[in-house]
């Protein structure tokens, strides 16, 4: 197994991440690997897991973020309309 330490895997981005995780896994699959092979590769399967999970528990924050700003510059926007009409409707 030519895979990189467990320590970098933090460096990967999540498609790298992903893809080595399918590449374990089907190397498990194919159960030719020696005990302590595959108990190398189980440990390194995990690691990447966690690491493709970091990722998309991330890309979530990243789109809850931009929702709830979306929904707060709509929000001021709607503010700001309404007190307009409210200004020219006094004006008038």
């Amino acid at each position: 197994m030519d895979a990189m330490p467990l320590s970098d895997i933090s460096a990967l981005g999540y498609e790298e991440a992903r893809d080595e995780l399918v590449r374990v896994v089907t190397e498990l699959e194919q159960g030719s690997a020696t005990l302590e092979e595959s108990l190398a590769l189980w440990e390194r399967g995990e690691a990447l897991a966690r690491r493709c999970e970091e990722w998309l528990i991330g890309a979530k924050a990243r789109l809850d973020a931009a929702r709830a700003g979306a929904a707060e510059s709509a929000g001021t926007a709607k503010s700001a309309v309404a007190a307009d009409s409210r200004g020219a409707a006094d004006s008038a």
